[in-house]
């Protein structure tokens, strides 16, 4: 289907190949997955696929490329195109129209589709999308505005279709729908599917190959059983294995003799592997002894047409630390310092002809000084708006907002900025100035802050900036960008920090420097409240969680109390890390949310 030959590209003005004599054959109906670090050259070989790079993108270019027996510097674009979709990591480019439909057809209706509309509706079906099917662009969130990104190229039936990050930005259940069409297009339909991916638990269950690229060349094309197996190789290349790949690695390491031909790559492959050590005495298996810690109370029942579906709430906060059964860090419950409440909030307010659908109905919340909390939920279910409510940069339709007990609608925003800031989904939107430096020091300039330059050299040595001080913030990486916009939020030493999504379409590795980022943020007494999907971030730094569904929070708890409610993961999707369900596995009452948690709980095959 693909065919690559002696393919050699470098940008203008690089002094860098971008790719270097690529080789590569790829079957049709293959399902693969692309990886590597970070500027390896992994968009770049996409995008020679479906003939951006030479059409598009000028620069050195040799070497040829097929698709199904076209050579892509031969044909036209367009005709290109019906051959090869595309969804790119900065997909919101790719969204032009006004409405969900008319963006999801318009592809069709450049190329004078009579059935334009009837192909956009099955493509937003194939993505579940069919309930915002007439919603404007404006009303979806981040991950939906991905989901219709996919749409657009389904629209057009491609044989070759490629998604750079494709669950980037999805909650978890999105992301396994997307992987589920992907599937579907892939074995019912013939699809060639081309992803680059850094989830590899992802790759894992549903790619049949894996092509790792390093500095622009193929290191190799293998199996994906085979080439998650190559551990040391991954994750030199800063592409971390499945997390039950990487124990079962340790584990015979700390065992001391060889276990296995091959280590696990999912979570039933790994529940045997622990199975097996245990029956061999291995390892022990304390899973005879009884223990639950966490409680959940059934609140409320919801009827939705038939189905009756049981809500359950955890034990607040306060009502843990008051009990003795649970203490949130340095959390100081006495006073909060947002309150929520009885807040509700519609988008119908911007379009008044439209019916009124409430987004939130009803809610209120306590934040505390001090606390690390992730508020979670499905794509749409209102975790930027909420962050924008509590900000004051979005007004709620009925409830109150309180800072630190005052109404913060009546707080000139001047002071509210000077308490909380928010750092927004698309970094992007952080930048305003020609240089990091100067983005740093804009709020505290505008203010008068006599020590505005020496405040800026701080944040920009505390986020690592200082090499790219100079660089406009629009013009840097994924990890960079984060990291600036980070330092730009910081600037007016705010006490609560709001971040949304922090780690989307960021590499495993960025993603562990923005890990550390936050906890040190969150070491220095800040409240830091993250919009997030992201089950690592959840599970590593979160200690409190609050979930949304179906515009009420449903749960509100401690990590250990989210993730063992079934309710919940069945609503949500909000689902144990495989580590903590292989800990279980072990003994009831180990809660290993980390490799070293889980590897580090077992000396001599016995729990510590």
């Amino acid at each position: 289907m693909i065919t690559i030959r002696n393919l050699s590209f470098t940008y203008p003005g690089s002094q860098k190949t971008t790719l270097n004599q690529i080789n590569l054959d790829i079957k049709k109906g293959s399902f693969v997955a692309v990886v590597g670090n970070n500027g390896c050259g992994k968009s770049t070989l996409c995008k020679a696929i479906n003939g951006l790079i030479p059409h598009f993108y000028e620069g050195d270019y040799s070497g040829e490329v097929k698709v199904d027996g076209t050579l892509v510097t031969e044909a036209d674009i367009s005709e290109i195109a019906q051959l090869v979709g595309y969804v790119y990591q900065d997909f919101e480019n790719q969204i032009v129209r006004p409405t969900v439909l008319d963006d999801a057809s318009f592809a069709c209706l450049n190329y004078g589709r009579m059935d334009y509309l009837q192909r956009g509706e099955t493509a937003i079906k194939q993505v579940g999308l069919s309930h915002k099917l007439k919603d404007f662009i404006w009303e979806l969130s981040g991950g939906q505005k991905h989901l219709l990104a996919l749409a657009g190229a389904l629209s057009l039936n491609p044989d070759v279709l490629i998604l750079d990050e494709p669950i980037a930005q999805l909650d978890p259940l999105k992301a396994k729908e997307i992987y589920r069409t992907l599937k579907y297009l892939n074995e019912k339909l013939g699809k060639t599917i081309i992803v680059i991916e850094h989830h590899t638990d992802f790759i894992a269950e549903y790619c049949e190959e894996v092509i790792l690229v390093k500095e622009g060349r193929i290191k190799w094309h293998k199996r994906t059983k085979e080439a998650l197996n190559l551990v040391e190789d991954l994750i030199a290349e800063h592409v971390y294995p499945p997390s039950v790949t990487i124990v079962a690695q340790r584990l015979e390491k700390q065992i001391g003799k060889k276990t296995t031909d091959q280590f696990p790559i999912s979570y039933d492959e790994a529940r045997g592997y622990i199975e097996m050590l245990i029956t061999q005495g291995l390892i022990g298996n304390h899973s005879g002894v009884s223990g639950n810690n966490t409680k959940n109370e059934i609140v409320e029942e919801t009827e939705k047409g038939k189905n009756i579906t049981k809500i359950r709430k955890s034990v607040t906060i306060k009502e843990e630390i008051k009990k003795g059964k649970e203490i949130r860090g340095k959390a100081n419950i006495e006073k909060p310092l947002i309150r929520l409440d009885h807040i509700s909030f519609s988008y119908a307010k911007k379009a008044k002809k439209r019916e009124e659908k409430l987004l939130f109905n009803d809610l209120s919340c306590d934040i505390y000084h001090g606390e690390r909390i992730a508020l979670v939920g499905s794509n749409g279910a209102g975790k930027t708006s909420l962050l924008k409510i509590m900000m004051g940069l979005t007004k709620p339709l009925h409830g109150l907002v309180y800072l630190e007990g005052k109404d913060v609608s009546a707080v000139p925003f001047s002071e509210v900025t000077e308490k909380i800031t928010y750092i927004y989904q698309n970094p992007e939107e952080m930048f305003i100035r020609d240089s990091i430096r100067s983005d740093i020091e804009y709020a505290m300039k505008e203010r008068n802050h006599q020590d505005y330059q020496e405040r800026a050299t701080a944040l920009i040595n505390q986020f690592s900036l200082s090499e790219i001080e100079s660089s406009d913030g629009r013009l840097l990486s994924g990890g960079q960008m984060r990291r600036a916009s980070l330092a730009i939020g910081m600037a007016l030493e705010p006490e609560l920090v709001l971040l949304d999504e922090p780690t989307a379409s960021l590499d495993i590795a960025t993603r562990h420097q923005i890990l550390k980022t936050l906890n040190d943020l969150a070491s220095g007494d800040k409240t830091v409240v993250i919009a997030t999907h992201d089950l690592q971030l959840m599970s590593e730094w979160a200690e409190r969680i609050i979930v949304l569904h179906d515009g009420k929070m449903i749960a509100d708890g401690s990590k250990n109390q989210i993730f063992n409610d079934n309710m919940v993961a069945d609503l949500v999707g909000i689902k144990a890390p495989d580590i903590f369900k292989l800990g279980k596995i072990i003994h009831p009452n180990l809660n290993s949310y980390t490799i070293d948690q889980f590897v580090g709980s077992i000396k001599g095959g016995t729990i510590i």
